[in-house]
């Protein structure tokens, strides 16, 4: 015996040392992930979407693809003023990006400033090569620089005229700068309220710095393989999948380590020895652990059906940082909690478990554990007492917010919608809506057949929100205006390209609508046309969501149903659960919805948002009713149902709750970001997280299985007491 006390502690040492190796070498990876980014939406939809090969068809009309950086001047009416951005045009051009070449060697074509129709503003075209602008450089692109050394140029003047970077460079500039705070702002916001949450939750000074601190050590693991499965092109990562990587591994973390940590102290109390008592929180949270986690993973890995490669993307991210997760809190966490041996009850300092081996039928009677659970014991008596009026009204407040969810809009916003604020490109798409054919800086792009391409552009002009097309010439190809010259057009292997202008800018919904227009027009001439650009890509980006939609949600439901019932053992129970997560999932969108619509007057959401929104929510939120009914059955087995059910919202009801609250502030730091689509996300997860811990968890489904009785836990329901 002595020997196996000598050697319980020495064998936590090695466990440690592997997780500081794990820390360093994951530390520096964390800094190195905006490296492995790709934000370049052009590249995530599919080989067979139609502007995907739109753009296979273009390319041989044009020398080399663009990327337009537009400078937009307002309030331009002096010579004076168009002298002034003339000398900056030239300027821009001989600026040095810091590898030997200037801006004016990126360029595909003369930089030009236009005055606009109405004469109060200048638009400075700056045509880019695409290929250049995402080249990598100390870890950014040369977009980003390129945007950059425009504005300190502009800056530098100290002009009185009012002048605005926009267009593709300009919105890759501040989308960079807004995907910059990820690796500081998200990760402190969030670190901050998971602490403040932890010393309420705990109410002690220690605690909470051993959860963090397996928290960062399990962001360090994931960053780690993030890393290098994204340098190898195994994965594909972005900055949304990336800040939405952090949030999920330090809630899940920190989730899993309340579950073991209430178990841990609730074992205190039966057990003298502190490895005894860690030894069998371990083994019965273990289970409810890894069917949680597992959960999580593979509906997270569901992602991998999508047709869009960034949705791809972040499937195996997330999958991941909720195996970091898994790993640290089995692993680190039990370490940190056992690393002062037998004085480690001191951690729970000042309210210390302590052992009563006179007391231990006293412990585990149920007004003693009712009463040990202070508010959670009188919840689960009130259940108990009137199980049916419970969950019946549980369930119809969902359903009454459930009937606001075909309100939720979700078919799209441009890339003008995409960043929250006072953004400088946002800003410029304004001045250019106000003075030019925005539409004309990066035109929709056709490809049709010889026969047929006059019959096409004739078509077009009876199109909504086209203002001209034309076919691309030998001049055009050269940079002269469209359809100025009358010359014939270009044809390569029976095919002409037409360029076609549309009223709003390439970034806008407005534009993805009118794209939608365009093809219906081109299609019934040509059937063979392709149409693609900028609008149609964001166009394709949406229909191919839609359709992920239709099989994600499916096959995630099924995921969960299956590891419910082999974890429960049950058919009936695993399938009230899943139902009551599609329902709180509803009442979740239903109550965004009325939000979104009439308090943050947010123009719309992005197609991909109620997608992620369930992925996350339903995957996530059944971890509460795991943790519940795991513990239920394991209760019901030696009880009887109502007892089992009862005791277990008793014990469990604490840290479920904590934990939902943890997981739910830790969502809520993506609103810190400027960024529509992330802050959507966080309202609807912490809503939804929340609604999943005080009304699923606590009042719908141990209400259901207390009303259903023994057969909950069909077909082995005979297991259960009587």
């Amino acid at each position: 015996m002595r020997f196996v006390k000598w050697i319980r502690p020495v064998v936590l040492f090695p466990l440690l040392l592997v997780w500081l190796a794990i820390a360093g070498f994951g530390g520096s990876s964390i800094g190195q992930l905006s490296e492995v980014q790709e934000n370049d939406s052009t590249t995530f939809l599919p080989v067979n979407a139609e502007s995907t090969l739109a753009a296979e068809e273009r390319a041989a009309f044009t020398q080399s693809d663009s990327l337009p950086a537009l400078y937009v001047f307002d309030s331009v009416t002096t010579p004076e003023q168009f002298a002034e951005i003339q000398e900056f045009v030239a300027d821009v051009a001989q600026a040095d990006l810091g590898d030997g070449r200037t801006i004016g060697d990126a360029l595909v074509g003369p930089a030009t400033a236009v005055p606009s129709a109405d004469g109060e503003a200048v638009l400075a075209v700056f045509p880019i090569s695409a290929d250049v602008a995402f080249e990598r450089a100390d870890g950014e692109t040369l977009a980003s620089v390129i945007g950059e050394t425009m504005r300190e140029l502009w800056q530098e003047r100290n002009s009185a005229t009012e002048g605005y970077l926009t267009g593709a460079i300009g919105l890759v500039v501040d989308q960079t700068a807004a995907f910059g705070a990820i690796d500081t702002l998200l990760l402190a916001v969030a670190l901050v309220f998971v602490f403040v949450i932890h010393i309420i939750v705990y109410r002690s000074p220690i605690l909470p710095f051993l959860v963090l601190g397996a928290s960062m050590f399990a962001f360090a693991l994931a960053a780690l393989a993030v890393y290098y499965a994204a340098d190898a092109d195994l994965i594909t990562l972005n900055g949304q999948s990336q800040g939405i990587m952090s949030i999920l591994v330090i809630g899940a973390t920190t989730d899993y380590a309340l579950l073991l940590v209430a178990r841990y102290r609730e074992e205190l109390r039966r057990h003298a020895s502190t490895y005894e008592a860690m030894q069998y929180a371990w083994k019965q949270s273990v289970g409810p652990i890894l069917a949680s986690g597992i959960t999580v993973i593979l509906g997270v890995l569901m992602l991998l059906l999508s047709n869009l490669k960034s949705n791809q993307g972040l499937g195996p991210v997330a999958a991941f940082g909720i195996a970091a997760a898994i790993v640290a809190a089995l692993t680190l966490l039990p370490a940190l909690l056992l690393i002062a041996g037998q004085k480690s009850r001191a951690i729970f300092w000042p309210r210390r478990p302590r052992f009563d081996a006179d007391g231990l039928e006293e412990v585990d009677k149920l007004e003693a554990v009712e009463e040990r659970a202070g508010v959670w014991g009188k919840i689960s008596k009130s259940v108990a007492a009137k199980p049916r009026r419970t969950w019946l009204l549980a369930f119809a407040g969902l359903a009454v917010l459930a009937a606001f969810m075909p309100t939720f809009r979700a078919d799209g916003v441009g890339q003008d919608d995409f960043l929250l604020g006072d953004i400088e490109s946002v800003a410029g798409l304004d001045v250019l809506r106000e003075h030019f054919d925005a539409g004309a800086t990066d035109p929709v792009q056709i490809v049709a057949d010889e026969n047929t391409w006059q019959e096409v552009v004739t078509g077009l002009q009876s199109v909504e929100g086209v203002s001209a097309a034309y076919a691309v010439t030998p001049a055009v190809q050269q940079g002269a205006p469209g359809g100025v010259i009358p010359e014939p057009p270009v044809v390569i292997d029976g095919r002409v390209a037409i360029d076609v202008i549309t009223v709003a800018d390439a970034q806008s919904q407005e534009a993805k609508e009118t794209v939608a227009l365009i093809r219906e027009a081109v299609q019934a001439v040509d059937s063979t046309a392709l149409v693609g650009g900028t609008a149609a890509v964001g166009l394709d980006i949406n229909v191919t969501t839609d359709r992920d939609l239709t099989i994600i949600i499916p096959m995630v439901l099924l995921v969960i149903f299956v590891v419910l019932i082999i974890l429960l053992r049950s058919i009936v129970t695993p399938l009230i659960i899943v139902l009551a997560n599609v329902l709180s999932f509803a009442a979740t969108i239903g109550l965004s919805a009325i939000f979104f619509n009439y308090v943050f007057n947010f123009p719309g959401s992005d197609s991909s948002v109620p997608l992620f929104s369930f992925v996350f929510l339903v995957a996530l939120g059944v971890d509460y009713s795991i943790f519940l009914m795991s513990r239920a059955r394991e209760e019901s087995l030696r009880w009887g149902n109502r007892e089992g059910v009862r005791r277990a919202l008793a014990v469990t009801g604490g840290v479920i709750t904590s934990a939902g609250i943890v997981l739910a502030a830790t969502f809520a730091a993506l609103g810190f970001l400027p960024i529509l689509f992330l802050v959507q996300i966080a309202f609807i997860v912490s809503v939804g997280v929340l609604i999943d811990t005080l009304v699923v968890r606590t009042l719908l489904v141990p209400g259901l299985v207390d009303d259903i009785g023994r057969r909950s836990w069909w077909p082995g329901h005979k297991q259960i007491a009587e």
